[in-house]
């Protein structure tokens, strides 16, 4: 990934765990966001649109069940399910891990982390918001085409083999962005 793509928004109590982060993201990320509290992340997720957030598991002191990242992570899947989200915790175990993946989280990491583990973790949770975003974009402009060769189907009148041929050969080009020129014999 080059230097300035994407948003991260990164939520963790720990404020050395956010400055640390935060300098080592800021090379790779255009924009690297740190909360300490998770109520902001509903409001910070309307401000900006986010590829990626990184989130802690545990919030409260002496709490370290993860039902905390868990409730946050379905609240931003709920509002924005495209958005990858990377679980964080120092205190995980498989069954945390399990929860959160089920949840809808893109990958789990163990705190202390490997950096470059670490990096390469979120490139891909980047990449599979990049490519939830395109499968999006793709099926909407596709539904939308739908919609308007159906509409547009009702003036389309005939049954010869000739023509049925003719909106075959419409309806497989119609997926693509190539330009089609329709000629023919003139019966008027």
């Amino acid at each position: 990934m080059k230097s300035s793509q994407g948003n991260i928004l990164i939520v963790d109590d720990n404020k050395s765990i956010l400055s640390t982060l935060e300098i080592l993201l800021a090379p790779d990320f255009q924009n690297v966001t740190a909360l300490s509290n998770p109520n902001q992340i509903p409001s910070e997720l309307r401000k900006r649109d986010y590829n990626l957030v990184i989130l802690d598991m545990n919030f409260t002191a002496g709490v370290n069940t993860g039902n905390e990242g868990i409730f946050w992570l379905e609240r931003i899947k709920e509002t924005n399910p495209e958005i990858s989200v990377v679980m964080i915790t120092a205190y995980g175990d498989v069954d945390t891990a399990v929860r959160a993946l089920k949840a809808g989280a893109s990958d789990f990491v163990m705190k202390p982390w490997d950096n470059e583990k670490l990096l390469a973790t979120l490139k891909l949770a980047f990449q599979l918001n990049i490519s939830k975003m395109e499968i999006n974009k793709l099926r909407e402009r596709e539904s939308g085409l739908k919609k308007e060769i159906n509409r547009d189907q009702k003036f389309i009148i005939g049954s010869s083999t000739g023509l049925i041929h003719v909106l075959n050969m419409v309806w497989k080009v119609a997926k693509t962005d190539a330009n089609v020129l329709i000629n023919g014999e003139n019966s008027i």
